[in-house]
C-alpha cells in the first residue's frame, strides 16, 4: 500500500503533465487510443464514485451556514460558463459539433480537481467543496436544460436521454460513494490515499481516447479550438473572481469562485458528447481537460505566493 500511495502522490503532483502526455499519446497512436472511447462513460462513473468516496456529510454544512455564498457560486458556475461557451464558439466560427462541445463544457458542473487547486491557492476550501458537490448533484437537471436551450437550434438535443446519462454516470456513483463513506468509513479510509491515482488515470484515459478518435480534427482545427478553449477557461477564471468581488466575499472566497467557475468537469462533457453526438463534439472537453489543469496549476502557484489578507477566512466564507 505504501508503494501505491507514493505512486498516487506522484500522479497527483504531476496531474497536468500526465493529462498532456495522454493527449500526445492519442495523437501519436490514434487508432489504438480511439478504442478507449466506448468506455468513456464507465471511466467517468469510476471517477465520480471516487469523488463520492472523498465526500462527507460535513462537507455540506457550509450550505446551511452560508447559503448565500454557495448560491452565488453555483449560479455563477451555471450562467457564466455556458454563455461563454456558446458565445466564444460562435465568435470563433466553430462548426456545429464543436459549438455543442463548447456548450457541454460550459454546462457541466465543477471540475473534480478544483478543490485541490483551491487548497493550493489558499482559497476557501469549504466553499469550493460545497460548490463542486452542489453543482454535481444539480447537473442531471440543469446541464440537459442548458444544452437544450443553447444548442437545441444547432443540433438535435434529447434532454431526457442526457438526464439519464448524467444520472447513471455522475449522480448515482457520487451518491453511492458518499453513502459508502458514511456507513463504512473504516473500510473506505484505507483506500482514500489511492483515489487520486484512480481519478488521474481515468481522466488521462478519457483524454487519450477522445484525442485519438479526433486526431485528424486536432491537426486541422486544433489551433483554433485550442484558442477558444483557452479563452473559455481564462474568462471563466477572471469573471468568477469578479463575481466574488461584486458579492463582497473575502479574498479566499473570491479565489474559490474563480477556480470553481473556470474549471469544469470536462470528462463529463466528453462523455455526454460521445454518448449523444459524434466523437468530434467530445474534442472541446478533452482539450479543456488538458488546458484547465495546466492553467489551474499556474493559478495555484501564483496565489500560493500571495497570502490572503485574512488567513482566518480561509476555511469559512460569510454569505454575501
Amino acid at each position: 500500500m505504501t508503494v501505491i500511495k507514493q505512486v498516487a502522490d506522484f500522479v497527483g503532483r504531476w496531474f497536468a503533465v500526465l493529462v498532456l502526455a495522454g493527449a500526445l499519446v492519442g495523437l501519436a497512436l490514434p487508432s489504438q487510443a480511439a478504442q478507449i472511447t466506448p468506455h468513456v462513460s464507465l471511466l467517468l462513473g469510476v471517477i465520480m464514485f471516487g469523488m463520492g468516496l472523498s465526500m462527507r456529510p460535513a462537507d455540506f454544512r457550509i450550505v446551511a451556514r452560508h447559503p448565500g455564498a454557495v448560491l452565488l457560486g453555483v449560479l455563477a458556475q451555471y450562467t457564466i460558463m455556458p454563455l461563454l461557451g456558446w458565445g466564444i464558439a460562435h465568435a470563433f466560427g466553430l462548426p456545429p459539433l464543436l459549438v455543442v462541445g463548447m456548450i457541454l463544457v460550459g454546462a457541466s458542473p465543477g471540475g473534480t480537481s478544483s478543490n485541490v487547486i483551491v487548497y493550493l491557492a489558499r482559497g476557501d476550501v469549504a466553499l469550493s467543496v460545497a460548490m463542486t458537490s452542489i453543482s454535481t448533484l444539480l447537473a442531471p437537471f440543469i446541464t440537459p436544460l442548458l444544452v437544450l436551450a443553447l444548442a437545441g437550434s444547432t443540433l438535435d438535443v434529447s434532454a431526457g436521454d442526457m438526464f439519464l446519462s448524467i444520472l447513471q454516470v455522475v449522480l448515482l456513483p457520487v451518491v453511492g460513494g458518499l453513502l459508502l463513506r458514511t456507513f463504512a468509513g473504516r473500510l473506505v479510509a484505507g483506500i482514500l490515499p489511492v483515489l487520486p491515482l484512480v481519478s488521474v488515470l481515468g481522466i488521462v484515459l478519457v483524454v487519450t481516447g477522445v484525442v485519438g478518435a479526433n486526431a485528424d480534427a486536432v491537426m486541422t482545427t486544433g489551433l483554433l479550438l485550442g484558442l477558444a478553449v483557452i479563452a473559455h477557461n481564462t474568462l471563466g477564471l477572471a469573471l468568477g473572481y469578479l463575481v466574488g468581488l461584486a458579492g463582497r466575499l473575502p479574498e479566499t472566497g473570491r479565489r474559490a469562485l474563480s477556480v470553481e467557475v473556470g474549471m469544469q468537469n470536462s470528462g463529463l462533457a466528453a462523455s455526454l458528447a460521445t454518448a449523444h453526438f459524434e466523437p468530434l463534439a467530445a474534442l472541446p472537453g478533452a482539450l479543456f481537460s488538458v488546458w484547465h489543469n495546466l492553467s489551474g496549476a499556474a493559478v495555484a502557484t501564483f496565489w500560493a505566493r500571495r497570502p490572503p489578507a485574512t488567513e482566518g477566512d480561509r476555511e469559512e466564507t460569510p454569505a454575501p
